[in-house]
């Protein structure tokens, strides 16, 4: 968890940087700062473990439910994170309903699934939940169970 947090803000000044690719960087550079990364990284988190305290961690449209709950109570706390237009539309709609996104957002956010679970078949079925509420597309979806599992491993 603070791998993916550390890594979205010390990456952040460089997101959309084309550039030349180096190692040579500073860790805390001018306008590092947290993204939508972070903050649904966050809200997956919360929701994941109130589901496994609330005993609904097996029950995929609970633990949804809640996944989708935080993601609006976070992204509402933190409109100006930095969503992708398809999620700030999702989020400002209110919206229930996946819209069949392939982006990295879902991986973005997963690492709680890596972190939370005992077993991979359990890391991967939660991190498809966790992707399936926006990005369920087959290709979201495969993108948050990697990054989940190499988490885990």
């Amino acid at each position: 968890m603070y791998g993916a947090i550390l890594g979205d803000i010390i990456g952040s000044p460089y997101e959309f940087d084309r550039g030349k690719k180096t190692k040579d960087f500073q860790f805390f550079d001018k306008g590092a700062e947290f993204t939508d990364d972070s903050v649904m990284t966050i809200a997956v988190a919360e929701a994941l473990m109130k589901a496994r305290a609330d005993g609904v961690i097996e029950d995929e449209a609970a633990t949804k439910d809640l996944i989708i709950d935080a993601m609006h109570k976070w992204g509402h706390r933190y409109p100006d994170a930095g969503y992708g237009g398809r999620f700030y539309y999702w989020l400002r709609d209110n919206s229930r309903e996946p819209y069949n996104s392939f982006g990295n957002g879902s991986a973005m956010r997963v690492a709680a699934a890596g972190w939370l679970f005992d077993d991979l078949e359990t890391t991967r079925k939660v991190a498809r939940w966790t992707a399936e509420v926006t990005h369920n597309h087959p290709e979201g979806v495969k993108g948050a169970e990697a990054t989940a599992s190499a988490i885990f491993m």
